[in-house]
């Protein structure tokens, strides 16, 4: 009997816990052995392994965050924490792992299957950011700032007042495009494009020349320092600018139909894989349509954003 062990790890994204429990349920379904791992890699090091039952995964599908808890680990990350989390696995005859999380986590995976464990990732994470795929919490993180930004409109509108809005992506714009787009902001500022301030206050001034009082400014964090950006607007326009940062509240919450959806698929089609003899891939797509990739192409590759939307965006904000 083939037994696979599933962990999360890395920050968590609405999702994780549907792919947990298709991994889970199919792996059942196929005869197998499911151990859940609590704490990412730091749990597979400390030997932190659960037998999984049907009933391990009930009533989790729409639930944030992740049941099996995570962590990053710097240990991890050393020959020697990999050789105790690879002999606690050997020890229980467990030849195959599945290991949801976002781009460092597909990386750990890769380096674990030198030694022989068959490594099998999901991606997930908000931040929308390895190659080839839709990562799963995605959807919900830019409904929940698309949401931010409607009722943050709301007020900026009675009291005609300007709002940076500040989400999550340090080093990938996607949250701030897409929502920003979706959401109809005057501004978007991310990380790959130089941000140009005077093209910000130039169509504030072109909303308030038509009788216009109120504005949105999406900001991918640490693109600008946002209390910074808010004096500067301030200065030039005259007008009350405030600032509000979404922070960790975009990772929470229930996912959507949409990652849900993403993350039964990914993780049947993780299980399936490892029953079909197969090794050491991400499971890739964007939406019931899955294909593996090698883990190898997935750390070598880099995810350049579409930047369509921009000029999209750039058009219709005026």
């Amino acid at each position: 009997m083939k037994k696979v062990a599933v962990l999360t790890s890395g920050g968590d994204a609405p999702g994780m816990n549907a792919a947990i429990r298709a991994v889970v349920r199919t792996g059942i379904y196929r005869d197998m052995q499911v151990f859940g791992v609590s704490h990412g890699f730091e749990g597979l090091i400390a030997g932190q392994l659960t037998k999984m039952s049907l009933g391990s995964v009930a009533d989790i599908i729409h639930r944030g965050g992740t049941v099996l808890k995570t962590s990053r680990s710097q240990a991890f990350m050393t020959d020697e924490g990999r050789r105790a989390a690879f002999e606690n696995l050997h020890n229980k005859g467990i030849g195959n792992l599945v290991v949801i999380g976002g781009n460092g986590s597909i990386k750990g995976a890769y380096e674990f299957s030198k030694l022989g464990i068959n490594s099998i990732a999901i991606p997930a994470t908000i931040d929308n950011d390895i190659v080839y795929t839709k990562s799963i919490g995605f959807d919900t993180a830019v409904n929940t700032a698309l949401e931010a930004i409607n009722r943050i409109r709301d007020t900026a509108t009675s009291h005609g007042r300007i709002f940076i809005i500040e989400v999550m992506g340090r080093d990938c714009g996607e949250i701030a495009l897409t929502a920003g787009v979706a959401g109809g902001a005057e501004s978007i500022l991310i990380p790959e494009i130089e941000p140009d301030l005077k093209q910000v206050i130039e169509k504030i001034e072109m909303g308030i020349d038509r009788g216009k009082l109120h504005s949105i400014i999406i900001v991918a964090e640490g693109v600008y320092p946002v209390m910074e950006l808010k004096d500067f607007i301030q200065k030039n326009t005259g007008h009350e600018t405030r600032v509000s940062i979404l922070g960790h509240m975009q990772r929470g919450g229930m996912p959507t139909a949409v990652d849900r959806i993403l993350a039964s698929c990914m993780g049947k089609a993780a299980v399936d894989y490892i029953a079909e003899g197969r090794s050491n891939a991400m499971m890739a797509g964007y939406d019931i349509r899955i294909r593996p990739v090698p883990l190898q192409e997935i750390i070598r590759g880099s995810k350049t954003l579409e930047l369509d939307l921009f000029e999209i965006a750039r058009i219709l904000a005026r």
